[in-house]
């Protein structure tokens, strides 16, 4: 039996994946999740999409990143959220990243659709 997941609101969830804290929102994803990182990739099911985010959190703990979410925008079951992430090593830029996440929820409060929008400064290379 299933149970309706409330914990987090569907705005706190949202956050928490557009910072890189993965590890909080899987309880909140959809048996069938799809995530589409437009023009480079595709996850479908709950394995795949963990997966990879596991990948992307070991990047992130190879640098130092800072995430600045500049708006989040909920309406009925869905939720924008738009911000920046700057990636550090050794004291260097290696990465600046202005990105949008839009988010759509089923009606038991989880994740069913991921849709990234990511654009890399290629400027702000040192």
């Amino acid at each position: 039996m299933e149970r309706q997941i409330t914990d987090m609101t569907q705005k706190q969830i949202a956050e928490a994946f557009s910072n890189g804290n993965f590890e909080l929102i899987y309880p909140y994803l959809a048996d069938n999740v799809q995530w589409t990182i437009v023009g480079e990739d595709y996850f479908e099911g709950k394995k795949a999409v963990t997966d990879n985010c596991k990948q992307v959190a070991s990047y992130f703990k190879s640098v130092t990143t800072n995430f600045n979410t500049v708006n989040t925008i909920a309406d009925n079951n869905r939720v924008a959220v738009s911000g920046t992430a700057e990636f550090i090593r050794d004291g260097k830029r290696v990465s600046f990243v202005s990105a949008c996440d839009v988010y759509e929820f089923n009606d038991n409060n989880k994740l069913q659709t991921i849709t990234s929008y990511c654009i890399q400064d290629k400027t702000l290379e040192s």
